[in-house]
């Protein structure tokens, strides 16, 4: 087990210095001790950070594509309250390592690094898996394969749409065509001409501007020559047509062995009401799902602390 001390982040570099005004909650989250890490996964160094006491139920934070760890640098501690919480970025963002090819064992097998390196198994209590977008496909992968490690998952706003909506949304895109090819990064002359670039997937405005500014400046690098992203071009490059793959993924939520839980956003493009009337239709009326008002696909940006609420809320059953 990891044995790193918890300390308070230099909030002078956490938060950019182009930040819109920031409330004092989201500074004392902040600057709340953390651990940070990295971890060997099978050659590949994964960044973690870490939170709370743990001898407390653990919970492991997975984030979204092309996304990194702090988006959930304001939200876990108000979770380390009560539990011992980890985030971590997947290789190929964020601040971890990159490979060639990212296959679900080994996104498993990353997972698994992470949540022993720093303790998650080791109280004799079950960790909850709490996962948003892209990352719900991941933490379905650990239900799938060693649901009886961990106590339940939340799946945060992970795209669920009806054939019909699903096809609408992907357009006309060839799926047997690769999503992007792999070439560098572009660098930009500065940093304000990169967070210009920034934007989030689905399109959307955010609640906060601060949170938005703070993920733009955590998304970015400077490198030689300016700033470019923090994810690597090889994510890009997935296995398999990708519009069978999100087709298949409701019967995979239904089917999915241990405590499923959902949570979207009420104005999500990627998962609403009849998404959920769509599971219910598949067989999946034993799986809660929560709806938080006034907020997107990016809850975290959008609701916070009503996002945090409802995940006290949903560890707490």
């Amino acid at each position: 087990m990891n044995t790193a001390v918890a300390t308070p982040p230099d909030l002078s570099i956490e938060i950019p210095a182009d930040c819109a005004p920031t409330p004092q909650w989201f500074e004392d989250a902040l600057a709340t001790p953390r651990e940070e890490g990295w971890v060997d996964s099978a050659g590949c160094p994964i960044h973690y950070f870490r939170w709370g006491d743990p001898a407390r139920p653990g919970v492991l934070l997975l984030h979204g594509f092309l996304a990194h760890s702090r988006c959930f640098a304001f939200i876990a501690p108000f979770l380390a309250q009560d539990y011992h919480v980890v985030a971590y970025d997947f290789s190929g963002m964020g601040d971890s390592g990159e490979r060639e090819a990212y296959p679900n064992e080994v996104r498993l097998q990353e997972l698994k690094d992470v949540a022993t390196h720093t303790g998650l198994f080791a109280n004799g209590q079950k960790p909850t898996i709490i996962a948003h977008s892209y990352g719900g496909s991941v933490g379905l992968i650990a239900m799938e394969h060693c649901h009886e490690e961990f106590a339940g998952l939340v799946i945060c706003d992970l795209m669920t749409l009806r054939p019909e909506r699903l096809k609408e949304h992907l357009g006309d895109r060839d799926p047997s065509a690769p999503q992007r090819p792999r070439r560098p990064n572009k660098v930009y002359p500065d940093y304000a001409t990169a967070k210009g670039r920034f934007v989030l997937s689905p399109p959307q405005k955010v609640n906060e501007p601060y949170l938005f500014d703070y993920m733009a400046f955590h998304s970015l690098k400077e490198v030689s020559g300016g700033w470019s992203w923090k994810f690597h071009p090889s994510v890009f490059e997935r296995d398999g047509d990708p519009t069978e793959h999100l087709l298949a993924q409701t019967q995979r939520i239904v089917k999915a062995p241990g405590r499923i839980v959902i949570v979207y956003g009420e104005q999500s493009l990627l998962f609403d009401a009849d998404s959920a009337d769509y599971i219910r239709e598949c067989g999946g009326t034993h799986i809660p799902m929560i709806e938080i008002p006034d907020a997107r696909h990016h809850l975290m940006l959008d609701q916070p602390l009503a996002f945090v609420s409802v995940l006290r809320a949903t560890l707490a059953l």
